[in-house]
């Protein structure tokens, strides 16, 4: 038996995330079948995390099970390529050791999420961004975004029909740089709630554009309601850009 390991780019747009589902196209569906293609096995591939419809990932990490022994780790990535569609990719594949788990190992993961703050919507980022227009005020979102980093209870960053043990997360960092029209929102933290991030992004586009206050922020995490916060920003801006695992 081996383990392989995989690092996963895709786009998001056309699928309804990353978990199996019935009635409903998802990525571990597709990259299921390409592995059960190449080598006879039906096998479950195991994520660092799921994704919802409509988000992507430019480093997913997942690992899966396999009695094949001909080809070599570093070459797997080949085969099952070739059996992907060209909004799924195989970046990376290698022998990982019989212990590794993609979710379970994670130390930490960093998301980003992209802006496109202009009056006018482009064809070329509607796939790809959250379209924000009027006077967005960055620096204050900048300056908010601090009461963010750290252990706190986001359950007022949490999405409808959530459930968990403990909605308890922490923060390492957030970073907001504008790009010319494009403000980049990157989020690294060890694990997430169900649309956190995206209501994290809400919020602070409501901060920018004045509808909520810089002081109520604090008031916001602490009184763990999820009314109290803004809307959750749309899933096509959202990525998973790389997840950490300890040496």
């Amino acid at each position: 038996m081996r383990n392989i390991r995989l690092l996963i780019e895709y786009e998001g747009t056309r699928y309804s995330g990353w978990q199996t589902q019935e009635n409903a196209m998802s990525i571990q569906e597709i990259i299921e079948d390409a592995i059960y293609q190449v080598t006879g096995e039906k096998t479950r591939v195991i994520a660092s995390g799921r994704t919802d419809g409509g988000v992507h990932a430019l480093g997913q990490v997942a690992n899966f099970f396999t009695n094949e022994r001909v080809i070599p780790g570093k070459n797997f990535k080949h085969p099952i390529n070739s059996k992907l569609p060209p909004d799924i990719k195989i970046l990376k594949s290698e022998d990982a050791e019989l212990e590794f788990h993609a979710r379970f190992n994670a130390t930490r993961k960093r998301y980003k999420y992209i802006i496109y703050h202009g009056e006018m919507p482009r064809p070329i980022y509607r796939n790809f961004s959250y379209h924000v227009y009027g006077d967005l005020d960055i620096d204050k979102m900048i300056e908010s975004s601090k009461e963010f980093i750290g252990t706190h209870d986001f359950k007022s960053f949490m999405g409808p029909k959530s459930v968990v043990d403990t909605t308890v997360r922490t923060i390492y960092d957030i970073d907001i740089v504008r790009k010319g029209e494009l403000i980049e929102i990157s989020i690294e933290g060890k694990s997430f709630l169900r649309h956190m991030i995206r209501i994290m992004v809400g919020t602070l586009v409501y901060i920018g554009l004045g509808k909520i206050q810089m002081e109520d922020l604090t008031k916001i995490i602490q009184g763990r309601d999820r009314t109290l916060a803004g809307p959750t920003a749309p899933s096509q801006g959202l990525f998973l850009e790389k997840v950490y695992y300890d040496s």
